[in-house]
């Protein structure tokens, strides 16, 4: 896991060596073991390392081969680099490291782009072609790994980074709010699917995506794999127990793919079903000493905000070495600006507080967890699917119960300078009118899987744990177990309350008392209920000078949710006051 970053200009001009080392600078927390620049020509790489695998300088980057004349700066892990090493040194490839940051380079000569067709992890990457000066950027299917790129005001020069913020770090950004990113922050519950942020001067390459640009700044994009829920006649009468023998088979391979490294992996242990799963699973495979860390926040309104009892049980149940942080209320709001600093976008879920903190204990321990978010999205373990596995329309009954406030509510909210079109609810329907399942459930889970959970569980924990140089790996989003849960019919998934199959594979590894309760998430009370020294914070934010010459929301909204936070919360719980300080206290923090 690392920082990449990089530019490359169209027109003759040389690139900024300045802007490059200030995008480095900007995400030492993403790489602080070493770091390295490229230059030829019109094109430059940054590189910021945290060694997990190969730990020599061997696998120093940016990485160079002179004899195939290609350059690469790579952010991620790919799982399958010792097989696919083998297979290219059959080939008659020699390799100067024991990494995978070269077995890539030498994919790309051997396939070209279709080389991540191959491989199996999560990744981000540039790769420079030395004769032609082409410029290959691509990203892995799920979009575990960010690449954001800005083209600046002249439109002759492109930066590309692992961080939004080092793109600003660099300077030459049209900060100006994009009105597409705002309506899907505002309303697709802080989703702001790709290309979009919530700067008109900065995009996201999507995952699944290889764009390949031409010296002269010609461009062509590539998706090189989509989400398949269509299911065979055979598929639909399969008995339930062969599916749970594939789903297990299919996530024991994913959980063990993801133990490879170098240094010590440990897991970020919830006491949920999906992290509770996985250390089961490392344990029947003979994994000793394995580390396990949670989180736990005071309680408010008398609403808990811990979920120790179970993680203690999977603790105790498996002998890891398990460790516990409590968070005070003193330290939480202390947290919050640095929290606010490590985003890469305005994220509004409660849990960002609770993977940093949690991240800063576990960097102490390891320098590689696993973690398990996507298997809600995969297996259908939320509370608005079920009300979709009959409707007749589909687009109305997502946005009921997904969307934050609707399109009317939202021209109440934003200034009028700011008011658009509804551009969430356009988006939603192109999405299901696209896929190509007939069944308005699976319309739903191929919308979450390949846009919501990149663009909120898997963005936050991305950002969160970089922030302390830790690695998270994610075995529910193995592309071969998504594409595999993608096939399994929703009435199993629906089962026992959601995650019905999963649950049933996970009593044969974990003690039911940890399956068959409440589901639970990241609690931190304090944030979902606003008020006291909290509802203070959020005030002044919203009434700092800087917002008030900002203008982006209307007096009138601002003042009625600040009157009473508590009676102005979204479908999925969350609160609409601290939304929208959550925007604007990101855009202060990064002087916008």
């Amino acid at each position: 896991m690392c920082g990449i970053c990089g530019e490359v200009t169209f027109d003759g001009t040389p690139v900024s060596l300045e802007a490059i080392e200030k995008m480095m600078d900007t995400m030492v927390p993403r790489g602080p073991d070493a770091a390295g620049v490229y230059l030829r020509d019109q094109v430059a790489f940054g590189h910021r390392r945290l060694k997990i695998i190969d730990l020599s300088e061997r696998s120093h980057q940016p990485m160079v081969d002179l004899e195939l004349g290609l350059s690469i700066a790579f952010n991620g892990c790919l799982y399958n680099y010792p097989e696919l090493r083998r297979e290219l040194e059959g080939k008659g490839y020699g390799f100067h490291s024991d990494g995978d940051t070269e077995v890539i380079l030498k994919a790309f000569a051997e396939w070209g782009p279709d080389c991540v067709r191959r491989f199996q992890g999560m990744f981000a990457f540039a790769i420079q072609e030395r004769e032609s000066g082409r410029l290959i950027l691509a990203r892995d299917r799920l979009g575990i790994k960010p690449l954001y790129l800005s083209y600046g005001a002249s439109g002759k020069r492109l930066r590309f980074a692992s961080s939004l913020l080092a793109l600003l770090s660099a300077g030459d950004v049209d900060t100006a709010i994009n009105p597409i990113g705002l309506h899907h922050y505002m309303t697709f519950h802080a989703v702001v699917p790709p290309p979009h942020t919530i700067l008109k001067g900065v995009e996201k390459l999507p995952p699944a995506t290889v764009r390949i640009i031409e010296a002269d700044g010609r461009v062509r994009d590539k998706q090189y794999w989509e989400l398949n829920f269509a299911r065979t006649d055979e598929e639909e009468r399969r008995p339930v127990e062969e599916w749970r023998s594939e789903i297990m088979d299919a996530l024991k391979r994913a959980v063990s793919r993801r133990m490879i490294a170098d240094v010590p992996v440990g897991v970020l242990l919830s006491g949920g079903v999906d992290s509770s799963l996985i250390v089961g699973l490392l344990a029947e495979a003979g994994q000793t000493g394995l580390k396990t860390f949670s989180v736990g926040f005071e309680e408010a309104h008398g609403e808990k905000g811990d979920e120790f009892q179970y993680s203690d049980l999977i603790a105790r149940h498996f002998g890891t070495d398990h460790y516990k942080t409590v968070v005070s209320s003193d330290r939480l709001l202390s947290s919050l600006p640095k929290v606010f600093a490590s985003m890469s976008e305005p994220m509004v879920s409660y849990d960002n507080v609770g993977f940093y903190l949690l991240s800063e204990q576990v960097s102490q321990h390891v320098k590689v967890v696993q973690s398990g978010q996507g298997a809600d999205e995969i297996f259908a373990g939320y509370h608005w699917y079920p009300p979709l596995e009959k409707t007749n329309d589909p687009v109305h009954d997502y946005a009921k119960v997904f969307f934050d406030r609707d399109h009317q509510e939202y021209m109440s909210a934003i200034s009028p300078d700011h008011v658009s079109d509804d551009y969430s609810r356009a988006f939603v329907d192109a999405h299901f009118s696209s896929n190509n399942t007939p069944y308005p459930l699976e319309k739903a889970l191929g919308l979450d899987t390949t846009v919501m959970l990149v663009d909120d569980p898997v963005k936050r924990v991305d950002n969160m744990t970089m922030a302390w140089g830790l690695e998270a790996r994610v075995p529910f989003l193995d592309h071969e177990l998504v594409e595999l849960a993608a096939k399994v019919p929703a009435s199993h998934k629906l089962a026992s309350g959601g995650k019905g199959i999963l649950k049933d594979i996970a009593r044969d590894v974990i003690p039911e008392d940890v399956i068959d309760r409440p589901k639970g998430y990241f609690p931190v009370p304090a944030l979902k209920y606003v008020d006291g020294e909290y509802l203070d914070f959020v005030s002044d934010i919203l009434n700092s000078q800087t917002a008030k010459e900002r203008g982006l929301f209307q007096d009138d909204y601002v003042d009625m949710l600040l009157g009473d936070p508590t009676a102005h919360i979204t479908p999925l719980k969350g609160s609409k006051v601290w939304q929208i300080a959550t925007l604007e206290m990101w855009l202060q923090t990064n002087g916008i």
